[in-house]
């Protein structure tokens, strides 16, 4: 039987992140337009030392004050703790403004009054750089990607139209840091070398393959090429962008299967895997320690998955 510990939030919980550097510390987007920071040490300690049978008080809910909490104009969903500076913070709310905060103290922080301003509509994500301590990128629905330095004033560094619909998420390649992968609303995801935005195209690859909304993008933290998308049409996919059409095997697996199911020419050839099987997925995120577990929420639940046929890209297969 799993052990649960409940902790009362103020409205529900938009997004939750927890600071890379002291996983205890847990940051939280409300409804309310609150973004709120938690030290739940605490839990985490009893869930670490408790034993397998039940207690009544995994039914409590725990009354327990943020270590800090700062309101927005508006609600929001966008928020990312910094992979470089211990305890630093960005938050975007659905009024295109964005905050920076600083840590104070180990239980206090300090939050910039006058916000990053370049977004005509909503922020949707943020993600820091995972090697320049002041870059940051965000993810808009006026279509935008903007990536701001915190040396630079409060004004975009540069800024591009990334997509024919909202941009939904975001994510910065953490082994291949001038990768930045991004989602759409229109159901595409893009993958850019930013180190091509000064030559105008930084595309290297665009995919259609989903046709509703993207609703999550990760990459892989143990393989470079490797991303896993969810979209709102109930699948999730794994990508290895190293990969290339091979005819000569595309030529055999169609001869084996006699056309009985999708050939291999109508997928992409880098579509490693796809899951199936939930309803409204929202998020999904690698396994930080198992290479090729993956996580992901849906409406009705959540699955882990670790697919075994990743080593081949064809055909991909169908999970639930």
């Amino acid at each position: 039987m799993s052990q649960v510990r409940k902790v009362a939030h103020q409205g529900c919980v938009n997004r939750i992140r927890s600071m890379p550097q002291s996983p205890h510390i847990v940051a939280t987007w409300g409804d309310m337009g609150y973004v709120q920071v938690w030290d739940f040490s605490s839990h985490l300690n009893y869930l670490a030392e408790s034993e397998d049978d039940t207690s009544r008080r995994e039914a409590l809910i725990f009354n327990q004050a943020p270590l800090s909490m700062f309101k927005h104009k508006d609600e929001g969903y966008a928020i990312d703790w910094s992979p470089l500076v211990p305890g630093r913070l960005v938050s975007g709310d659905c009024k295109n403004s964005i905050f920076l905060w600083e840590p104070a103290s180990g239980t206090k922080w300090n939050v910039d009054n006058k916000p990053f301003a370049g977004h005509s509509a909503s922020v949707e994500d943020l993600q820091w750089s995972p090697t320049e301590a002041n870059v940051f990128a965000s993810a808009s629905v006026d279509k935008t990607i903007a990536i701001w330095d915190t040396r630079l004033g409060k004004s975009p560094a540069t800024s591009f139209k990334a997509h024919d619909a909202d941009v939904n998420v975001i994510s910065w390649n953490r082994l291949a840091s001038c990768m930045l992968a991004s989602g759409s609303d229109d159901g595409s995801f893009s993958i850019r070398d930013l180190r091509l935005l000064k030559d105008g195209d930084s595309v290297v690859a665009h995919f259609t393959y989903h046709k509703h909304p993207v609703t999550s993008i990760e990459w892989s933290p143990h393989e470079a090429s490797t991303l896993a998308v969810s979209s709102a049409d109930n699948q999730l996919t794994i990508w290895d962008l190293s990969l290339e059409r091979d005819e000569e095997e595309e030529a055999e697996f169609k001869a084996q299967t006699e056309d009985k199911v999708n050939t291999p020419e109508d997928l992409p050839p880098q579509l490693l895997f796809v899951h199936q099987g939930q309803k409204d997925l929202k998020e999904l995120h690698w396994h930080a320690q198992i290479p090729g577990m993956i996580i992901s929420t849906a409406a009705d639940g959540f699955n882990v998955l670790m697919p075994s046929n990743i080593e081949s890209p064809l055909p991909p297969a169908n999970a639930s």
